[in-house]
Protein backbone atom coordinates (compact mmCIF):
# COMPACT_ATOMS: atom_id res chain seq x y z
CA UNK A 1 0.00 0.00 0.00
CA UNK A 2 1.58 3.26 -0.97
CA UNK A 3 1.52 5.93 1.82
CA UNK A 4 1.68 10.04 1.64
CA UNK A 5 5.21 9.29 2.68
CA UNK A 6 5.77 7.23 -0.18
CA UNK A 7 3.75 10.00 -2.34
CA UNK A 8 6.14 12.80 -0.69
CA UNK A 9 8.89 11.21 -1.42
CA UNK A 10 8.57 10.31 -4.98
CA UNK A 11 6.99 13.05 -6.16
CA UNK A 12 9.60 15.76 -4.05
CA UNK A 13 12.66 13.11 -5.99
CA UNK A 14 10.81 13.63 -9.61
CA UNK A 15 10.52 17.14 -9.40
CA UNK A 16 13.95 17.34 -7.43
CA UNK A 17 12.36 19.57 -4.85
CA UNK A 18 14.55 20.29 -1.75
CA UNK A 19 13.81 20.14 2.17
CA UNK A 20 14.06 23.77 2.36
CA UNK A 21 11.24 24.51 -0.70
CA UNK A 22 8.79 21.56 0.59
CA UNK A 23 9.14 23.66 3.84
CA UNK A 24 8.06 27.47 2.03
CA UNK A 25 4.97 24.71 0.09
CA UNK A 26 4.17 23.51 3.25
CA UNK A 27 3.97 27.97 4.67
CA UNK A 28 2.17 28.91 1.69
CA UNK A 29 -0.65 26.49 2.92
CA UNK A 30 -0.50 27.56 6.27
CA UNK A 31 1.38 24.80 8.07
CA UNK A 32 5.18 25.58 9.72
CA UNK A 33 6.64 22.59 8.74
CA UNK A 34 10.86 22.77 9.51
CA UNK A 35 13.63 20.77 7.57
CA UNK A 36 14.07 18.48 10.34
CA UNK A 37 10.27 17.25 10.42
CA UNK A 38 10.73 17.21 6.54
CA UNK A 39 13.63 14.54 7.01
CA UNK A 40 11.35 12.64 9.36
CA UNK A 41 8.06 12.42 7.00
CA UNK A 42 10.97 11.44 3.74
CA UNK A 43 12.27 8.17 5.54
CA UNK A 44 10.87 4.90 5.20
CA UNK A 45 8.63 2.95 7.20
CA UNK A 46 11.18 1.02 8.44
CA UNK A 47 13.43 3.45 9.11
CA UNK A 48 14.54 4.61 12.59
CA UNK A 49 12.63 8.44 13.28
CA UNK A 50 9.99 7.79 10.84
CA UNK A 51 6.85 9.99 11.45
CA UNK A 52 3.70 9.31 9.47
CA UNK A 53 2.61 12.09 6.98
CA UNK A 54 -1.14 12.23 7.77
CA UNK A 55 -3.95 13.09 5.31
CA UNK A 56 -4.10 16.69 6.55
CA UNK A 57 -0.80 17.34 6.36
CA UNK A 58 -0.55 15.71 2.81
CA UNK A 59 -3.20 17.98 1.56
CA UNK A 60 -1.76 21.23 2.91
CA UNK A 61 1.18 19.79 1.09
CA UNK A 62 -0.52 19.66 -2.03
CA UNK A 63 -2.35 22.85 -1.46
CA UNK A 64 0.54 24.83 -0.85
CA UNK A 65 2.44 23.22 -3.89
CA UNK A 66 -0.85 24.25 -6.31
CA UNK A 67 -0.39 28.13 -4.53
CA UNK A 68 3.66 27.96 -5.29
CA UNK A 69 3.28 27.26 -9.15
CA UNK A 70 -0.20 28.49 -9.83
CA UNK A 71 -0.90 31.67 -7.40
CA UNK A 72 -3.96 32.01 -5.15
CA UNK A 73 -7.31 31.34 -7.01
CA UNK A 74 -9.32 34.47 -8.13
CA UNK A 75 -12.05 34.33 -5.50
CA UNK A 76 -9.18 34.03 -2.26
CA UNK A 77 -8.20 31.59 -0.39
CA UNK A 78 -7.22 28.02 0.11
CA UNK A 79 -9.68 25.46 -1.46
CA UNK A 80 -11.56 23.83 1.13
CA UNK A 81 -10.27 20.49 2.48
CA UNK A 82 -11.63 16.81 1.36
CA UNK A 83 -13.87 14.73 3.36
CA UNK A 84 -11.29 11.87 2.31
CA UNK A 85 -7.77 12.48 0.36
CA UNK A 86 -7.57 9.29 -2.17
CA UNK A 87 -5.48 8.52 -4.87
CA UNK A 88 -7.71 10.71 -7.21
CA UNK A 89 -7.45 14.00 -5.17
CA UNK A 90 -3.74 13.67 -4.77
CA UNK A 91 -3.56 13.02 -9.07
CA UNK A 92 -6.27 15.78 -9.58
CA UNK A 93 -3.89 18.33 -7.12
CA UNK A 94 -0.65 17.05 -8.80
CA UNK A 95 -2.16 17.63 -12.44
CA UNK A 96 -3.77 21.67 -11.18
CA UNK A 97 -0.16 22.39 -9.48
CA UNK A 98 1.53 21.19 -12.51
CA UNK A 99 -0.64 22.58 -14.81
CA UNK A 100 -1.40 19.57 -16.69
CA UNK A 101 -3.65 19.08 -19.84
CA UNK A 102 -4.76 15.98 -20.83
CA UNK A 103 -2.15 15.28 -23.18
CA UNK A 104 0.20 16.22 -21.01
CA UNK A 105 -1.03 13.36 -18.39
CA UNK A 106 -1.16 10.87 -21.71
CA UNK A 107 2.60 12.02 -21.99
CA UNK A 108 3.91 11.06 -18.50
CA UNK A 109 2.05 7.78 -18.16
CA UNK A 110 3.62 6.69 -21.74
CA UNK A 111 6.90 7.56 -20.73
CA UNK A 112 6.29 5.22 -17.51
CA UNK A 113 5.32 2.88 -20.16
CA UNK A 114 1.52 3.24 -19.19
CA UNK A 115 -0.90 3.49 -22.15
CA UNK A 116 -3.85 5.69 -20.91
CA UNK A 117 -6.64 7.34 -22.96
CA UNK A 118 -8.45 10.41 -23.17
CA UNK A 119 -11.66 8.40 -21.36
CA UNK A 120 -9.77 6.92 -18.34
CA UNK A 121 -8.53 10.31 -17.84
CA UNK A 122 -11.74 11.75 -17.23
CA UNK A 123 -13.25 8.74 -15.47
CA UNK A 124 -10.34 9.20 -12.70
CA UNK A 125 -11.36 12.97 -12.60
CA UNK A 126 -14.93 12.78 -12.01
CA UNK A 127 -16.68 12.98 -8.77
CA UNK A 128 -17.08 10.03 -6.65
CA UNK A 129 -20.71 9.09 -7.05
CA UNK A 130 -20.45 9.75 -11.02
CA UNK A 131 -21.45 6.58 -12.95
CA UNK A 132 -18.35 7.36 -15.35
CA UNK A 133 -15.82 7.79 -12.11
CA UNK A 134 -13.37 4.93 -11.65
CA UNK A 135 -11.15 4.64 -8.70
CA UNK A 136 -7.38 5.82 -8.90
CA UNK A 137 -5.47 2.71 -7.47
CA UNK A 138 -1.41 2.75 -5.96
CA UNK A 139 0.11 1.35 -9.03
CA UNK A 140 -1.76 3.86 -11.12
CA UNK A 141 -0.45 6.78 -8.49
CA UNK A 142 2.97 5.24 -8.95
CA UNK A 143 3.21 5.03 -12.54
CA UNK A 144 2.49 8.80 -12.80
CA UNK A 145 4.96 9.61 -10.42
CA UNK A 146 7.81 7.27 -12.07
CA UNK A 147 6.66 9.63 -15.22
CA UNK A 148 7.33 12.92 -13.49
CA UNK A 149 10.89 11.37 -12.66
CA UNK A 150 11.72 10.26 -16.03
CA UNK A 151 10.53 13.52 -17.47
CA UNK A 152 12.05 15.56 -15.14
CA UNK A 153 15.40 14.39 -13.99
CA UNK A 154 15.84 11.94 -17.02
Amino acid sequence: MMTNNDILRMFRYAMDIGDAKVSAVFALAGRDVDEETIKTLLKKEDEEGYVDLDNTLMEAFLDGFILHERGPRQEGGRPALQEALTNNVVLKKLRIGLNFKEDDMIEIFRLAGKDVSKAMLSALFRKKGHKNYKECGDQFLRNFLKGLALKYRG
